[in-house]
């Protein structure tokens, strides 16, 4: 009560007429925003699921909310359009600002609604293969500890990945990890002197990435579009591990869950990754704001072919203050891939774009970045600033940008990817409730939900998509305790194919249910 008091004294905003709460204005921001990592088994390192949870992290929820800090969404969503854009809008930031300033109380608790559904520790479940490094100790005292894992796969015939997740041993010291397909298993192992950040054989091929929080790499396989990565007999994974200074003496054992199409599955195109813009050798004065850039092809040449853009992920360390990349041809439309307008270096990942982006022939690719190196960086390594040079270390600076890349098909500007994204999850083993009935289930238009006890006044029945995002909140009638679903209700019959689950809240008990439409 007394952090109650005091928010209203210190925050208290003239003109406001209706006191936001948990229960009726804020807790669907949260779990829309918030809760897909903060939540028990979630990447973050606390839960925000609940007011009871939330209420004493008040302070730290309103500087983090009001400094755009969290929910962590670093690209510009003018510039392009990604899935699973974390970032609050105007009114959602306001409404959480404001039940803030006015005492951040929690309302009608019984008027809560249901809460989104997470099934474990892990997002898509235990995969097809797991492969997992042994436990290390970090050795991060004065340098930053890089260390290589390259541990067999034991696949006995070829397969396609269609997903992908890292799951940290360790995720308060876990700062990257970039997971490799080694075919031949020619890569080395190497934990000694703490610089192996990549590599060695240009057959080893990346697939995808770790960094704090990053999300699965989810590819689309179901048709019209089915996208793939081969992994054979005798391969090896092969993980590029980067520990921070601070971690010495503690222990980690990341692994990889690997998730594979059906073996026979035909007409599924390969995808290719890697940093295509770098810039290496570079030196960035002390006191001094200095610009970067990379082209892709280097010197005169042009992109020679279509092809298609799945994802970006650009990367810079500490003294990194902005970053861009695009595509571009004189008399022609700029192809715009991410814009980074405050870099944030513990916030990185693969951003997946909504769209595929064509890059017809004739064009280059191109990214511009600014370090800052003066004392005005409060993430600057060094006081007084030094003279930093390009280099493996947190200390030192990279300048890449990675992407996801394919050969262009007739219509791949056209598909919508988070649906088709949506749509495949039905392909993943999702955990369940019994308490619950729907039929049939999977559906298609139709469905009949049978509830364990008749809906008496203030229940509340919502849809969630597998993502935690909120789609549908279902109209109750009292005294029933079945709902049909069908081809009149708008809202239901326009949801996209997927994996969705069905939270209620009935007399104050929570169920829930997992439905599939087809």
């Amino acid at each position: 009560m007394i952090l109650k008091r005091l928010f209203a004294l210190l925050f208290i905003t003239p003109g406001f007429c209706h006191a936001q709460t948990w229960s009726s204005d804020v807790a669907e921001i949260f779990y829309n925003k918030c809760t897909a990592c903060h939540h028990v088994g979630g990447a973050a390192p606390f839960s925000l699921m609940t007011y009871a949870e939330v209420s004493p992290l008040a302070a730290a929820v309103y500087q983090c909310v009001n400094t755009n800090e969290m929910p962590p969404w670093p690209p510009d969503n003018n510039y392009q359009q990604y899935q699973h854009n974390r970032a609050l809008s105007g009114i959602e930031k306001s409404t959480i600002i404001s039940w803030l300033n006015n005492g951040a109380q929690e309302g009608n608790a019984t008027s809560t609604p249901p809460p989104p559904i997470y099934t474990s520790n892990t997002f898509l479940g235990n995969g097809d293969l797991q492969v997992q490094i042994p436990t290390y100790m970090s050795k991060a005292t004065i340098q930053d500890d890089y260390v290589c894992f390259n541990i067999p796969t034991n696949l006995s015939q070829n397969r396609i990945i269609k997903a992908v997740e890292v799951v940290p041993g360790n995720r308060e010291i876990v700062h990257h990890c970039l997971v490799f397909v080694d075919p031949t298993s020619i890569e080395t192992t190497d934990t000694i002197g703490g610089n192996c950040a990549s590599p060695n054989n240009s057959t080893t091929k990346l697939i995808t990435g770790y960094t704090p929080g990053a999300t699965p790499m989810i590819l689309p396989s179901t048709d019209p579009l089915k996208l793939g990565i081969d992994i054979g007999p005798g391969s090896s994974i092969y993980f590029a591990m980067h520990y921070p200074i601070g971690s010495y003496g503690m222990f980690d054992s990341t692994k990889v869950i690997l998730h594979f199409y059906p073996e026979g599955t035909t007409n599924v195109r390969q995808i290719s990754a890697g940093p295509l813009l770098a810039n290496v050798g570079f030196t960035l004065p002390a006191n001094q704001i200095s610009e970067l850039s990379a082209v892709y092809p280097p010197g005169s040449g042009t992109i020679p072919v279509n092809f298609s853009v799945l994802s970006v992920f650009p990367h810079m360390h500490l003294i990194g203050s902005k970053i861009k990349a695009y595509a571009y041809k004189a008399g022609a439309d700029t192809i715009k891939f991410v814009n980074i307008p405050q870099w944030n270096f513990m916030w990185q990942d693969f951003y997946f774009f909504k769209y595929l982006q064509k890059v017809p022939p004739g064009y280059k690719l191109k990214s511009e970045g600014t370090y800052d190196n003066t004392s005005s960086n409060p993430n600057n390594p060094n006081s007084p600033p030094q003279t930093i040079y390009s280099g493996f270390n947190t200390t030192d600076e990279m300048f890449l940008t990675y992407f996801h890349f394919l050969p262009y098909e007739p219509g791949d500007e056209t598909y919508d990817l988070e649906s088709l994204i949506s749509a495949s999850l039905e392909e993943y083993t999702l955990s369940d409730s019994s308490d619950i009935l729907a039929y049939p289930n999977p559906f298609d238009h139709n469905i009949s939900i049978y509830l364990p006890k008749p809906l008496n006044k203030g229940d509340q029945i919502l849809l969630y998509d597998a993502n935690g995002l909120l789609q549908i909140k279902i109209p109750v009638n009292l005294g029933d305790n079945s709902i049909y679903l069908g081809p009149d209700q708008i809202d239901w019959s326009s949801l996209p194919k997927g994996v969705y689950f069905l939270s209620a809240k009935l007399n104050g008990q929570l169920y829930s249910k997992k439905l599939i439409k087809m």
